[in-house]
């Protein structure tokens, strides 16, 4: 069945698209920043698929998911388009299977036992399966990693790489606290740029990417060093609630 997107919302999506992106191009040029060096993902959890299809004609390709069975459906709609999945929600060590070799990018790795039955069902599917590890950000609340346990973490990561199959690590994902600005978001983007840094550093690896700032906080994020956004309300308003 092909799909069917309301004109009148699709130009919305478009204008709503563009908008952010030229938000990030003020932040960048306030950070001293090429705009390609950010990556703008659409997260498009709870919205249909013919909005993911408009935004597609509008020029994004990078899209995010946080759940798998929601994903993967989408992704069976939108099958022959030009999207990039990434996957980042919390993620069960039984739904691996499921994700393993259909995201181009897993932000929410939190722990050892995700990360080895990820790898697993990697090297079943005959991928490398690129991720990022999450980082809790002081909020027993939230997911993520301890930054007193990331460095073990990342060792493991990178211990599951065997060749051309397992996992790629590629840097670090974090959902900071919420607040009453923006800019106080920023010093927590700049620890966990510091975080990276000195992971890199101490492991001898190169991390390019961080993977942090969403609708009300990304130009802080970006001024602090992103290498990826993660934005939904700006781009296709408010979230329906969970089907």
């Amino acid at each position: 069945m092909a799909l069917i997107t309301n004109t009148a919302r699709a130009k919305q999506l478009a204008a709503n698209l563009a908008a952010v992106r030229s938000r990030m191009a003020k932040a960048c040029a306030r950070a001293g920043r090429d705009p390609e060096t950010v990556r703008l993902v659409a997260v498009s959890k709870f919205h249909p698929a013919s909005d993911i299809l408009a935004l597609v004609e509008a020029g994004q390709r990078d899209f995010a998911e946080s759940y798998v069975q929601e994903a993967l459906l989408k992704q069976d709609e939108l099958v022959g388009q030009d999207i990039l999945w990434h996957f980042v929600g919390g993620l069960q060590t039984k739904k691996a299977r499921q994700v393993a070799g259909r995201f181009v990018l897993v932000h929410s790795v939190d722990s050892e036992k995700l990360a080895r039955e990820l790898a697993r069902r990697a090297e079943d599917a005959g991928v490398l399966q690129s991720v990022l590890i999450e980082v809790n950000m002081g909020e027993e609340q939230k997911a993520g990693v301890d930054e007193a346990d990331l460095p073990g973490l990342a060792e493991t990561v990178l211990s599951l790489r065997k060749g051309d199959v397992g996992l790629d690590l590629q840097g670090l994902m974090c959902l900071p606290p919420v607040f009453d600005s923006p800019e106080e978001a920023g010093p927590a983007f700049e620890y966990l740029r510091e975080l990276r840094d000195g992971l890199s550093a101490s492991l001898g690896v190169a991390l390019p990417h961080l993977s942090m700032g969403m609708t009300g906080d990304f130009e802080a994020a970006i001024e602090e060093g992103a290498t990826i956004i993660r934005v939904g309300t700006s781009i296709f308003g408010e979230r329906p609630r969970k089907p």
